[in-house]
């Protein structure tokens, strides 16, 4: 059985739609109940604002624009047994646009980055795209468990996917 998730969350920006602790263990514990060899089970959530979310983004991945969402595997050094698996580090200003843009509820959106967010710190990937087609299954089988409609569904009346992350999901 996976231990019951320890979710770290820092608001380092204050905005309307932000997720609670509450709302944030629940994510992370849905994704980690779909691994119950997992030992981990602590992750840190940093809320960032836009400057925090592009410095980081520019740092780590060379790209100086604020993204969504960020993953930072945590690795701990060989023989020394700690529970963390890493950060996650949203960008509330991001969230919200995109949120607006894709015709989505924040809390929905939110919800969609903190999953596939804690899938990248559990080792999953993008990169090719039979990996990108397991992870988003994945994404959408967690989400359904909170009625969470599919988030690369196209809407209707549209040619274009509704989650631009496709383009921007490389956020390791």
């Amino acid at each position: 059985m996976t231990a019951v998730p320890i979710v770290d969350l820092q608001l380092i920006t204050t905005g309307q739609g932000a997720p609670g602790q509450a709302e944030l263990e629940a994510w992370v514990g849905a994704v980690l109940a779909r691994f119950p060899q997992e030992a981990r089970h602590e992750v840190t959530v940093r809320i960032v604002d836009a400057e925090e979310g592009q410095a980081l983004n520019r740092d780590y991945r060379g790209r100086d624009k604020p993204t969504n969402v960020l993953s930072f595997p945590f690795e701990c050094p060989p023989g020394v047994p700690l529970p963390l698996l890493g950060d996650l580090v949203l960008c509330h200003p991001v969230v919200i646009r995109e949120a607006s843009e894709q015709t989505k509820r924040v809390e929905d959106h939110y919800a969609h980055l903190v999953v596939h967010g804690m899938l990248h710190l559990l080792g999953h990937d993008h990169l090719e795209e039979e990996e990108a087609e397991a992870m988003e299954q994945l994404e959408r089988e967690i989400l359904s468990d909170f009625a969470i409609a599919d988030p690369y569904a196209t809407p209707p009346g549209s040619d274009e996917q509704q989650d631009d992350s496709k383009d921007e999901r490389h956020d390791r």
